[in-house]
């Protein structure tokens, strides 16, 4: 019987690759990749020639079954465009149909943009949450980011460049002017880290068009921390009510994580046009 070998791939930067992944993708029988395009020109920078198939969000129960009937008699890796595979990435399926078929499966460590962003960030390391890809439509992600207010992890968050000005808005409206950092195109040529609050990150970025991959570090809350000022108060339930809410429920969407009464940001919702 074959190994299952996860396979961590450069985030960016190519010289990334450790010796033992390299080894691995010499030695397997075939690479499973997100996209074998971007596979190819990593392979083709350190001479391999193992053969490669496809694996992805879209595809179906027969190729999970395929690549683990090949997994019955030779080695198979499976890779991601970059980064470590199963993070935001179709993998755990086909890592869940291995373990039930007794495969057993190994792990190679190499980058990931998760654990990159987060100790170049200055915010705590000891506690965090990842999030993934948070809600396209404003109104769940912001639900989203409410959920998470509370919590005193470090939070991250992957987005697309497209989107990122309207997430730093969400994250000022909804968790207020916490510290946060910016990773784009990490290990990269045009590698960038704006720290900072959501407003300034806002200001740096400006109107123009943000490119490349894009990591979201945010500050967790602050244990005990003292109440919301009521400005604070103003702006997250301005935003809740934009999103549909009703009063009563805004406002105790609001009180939850501001630290003041029901009734008094209920009676400041009614101030509110």
């Amino acid at each position: 019987m074959g190994n299952l070998y996860l396979v961590g791939t450069p985030i960016g930067n190519l010289e990334d690759m450790t010796f033992r992944a390299v080894r691995v993708l010499h030695e397997v029988s075939v690479i499973a990749a997100e996209d074998t395009r971007t596979t190819g020109k990593l392979l083709k920078r350190y001479a391999i020639e193992t053969p490669l198939v496809s694996y992805h969000e879209f595809s179906g129960p027969e190729k999970v079954a395929e690549l683990v009937a090949r997994l019955a008699s030779a080695d198979v890796a499976l890779v991601s465009d970059a980064g470590m595979p199963s993070i935001s990435d179709p993998g755990y399926r086909l890592v869940r149909a291995a373990i039930d078929a007794g495969i057993n499966v190994i792990p190679i460590p190499g980058p990931s943009a998760v654990s990159t962003a987060l100790i170049a960030s200055g915010l705590p390391t000891d506690s965090f949450l990842f999030l993934g890809f948070l809600p396209r439509q404003q109104k769940a992600r912001r639900a989203a980011l409410q959920d998470a207010a509370p919590l005193p992890h470090t939070l991250i968050v992957y987005e697309s460049p497209n989107r990122l000005t309207a997430l730093l808005e969400d994250i000022a409206a909804v968790l207020g002017q916490r510290q946060l950092c910016v990773a784009r195109e990490l290990t990269k040529l045009y590698e960038e880290l704006v720290r900072g609050t959501p407003a300034a990150a806002l200001a740096h970025f400006g109107s123009e068009q943000v490119r490349g991959e894009v990591t979201v570090v945010i500050a967790g809350a602050e244990p005990d921390s003292a109440e919301w000022d009521e400005n604070q108060v103003r702006a997250a339930l301005a935003a809740a009510l934009t999103d549909g809410l009703s009063r009563k429920d805004a406002a105790a969407q609001v009180a939850a994580v501001a630290g003041w009464r029901k009734r008094h940001v209920y009676d400041l919702s009614l101030t509110l046009s």
